[in-house]
């Protein structure tokens, strides 16, 4: 029994917009004003690729589940509106003139610091995930 393979898709925020990309399969591509649309420019990339190649990668041949991978300026910048700073700091433990100097783009975080914002941010998500309301 096949299992589903994992297609990763790169996330990034540019100077005007967003775009995302295939690292594994070159040349498909998307962007937009927002992430919704980068996603779904991609989308429409990856299915006229499949449409019209004859010979695809192995991981097109199959069913695939598609990973999202942001930088962390990309994630900082497309969840502003959902997570203010605040909030930010105290789910990640990181101070919030921290988590702007990122969002804009005027650091990079270390790559220890960036793995402890996606592992905060994914204990807060299991943790949204147990909620039941009664």
């Amino acid at each position: 029994m096949n299992s589903m393979q994992k297609l990763f898709v790169k996330v990034a925020k540019g100077n005007e917009n967003y775009g995302t990309w295939i690292d594994a399969i070159p040349g498909i591509y998307g962007q937009g004003d927002t992430v919704e649309e980068a996603k779904s420019e991609l989308q429409k990339g990856l299915n006229l690729y499949i449409k019209h190649n004859k010979e695809l990668p192995e991981i097109l041949k199959g069913k695939y589940e598609i990973i999202y991978q942001y930088d962390t300026q990309s994630f900082l910048k497309y969840y502003e509106n959902i997570f203010s700073k605040p909030a930010l700091e105290k789910i990640t433990g990181i101070n919030q003139k921290q988590l702007w100097h990122y969002s804009s783009g005027k650091r990079r975080p270390k790559q220890t610091t960036t793995f402890k914002i996606q592992q905060r941010i994914h204990q807060f998500a299991d943790d949204l995930r147990q909620i039941q309301f009664v």
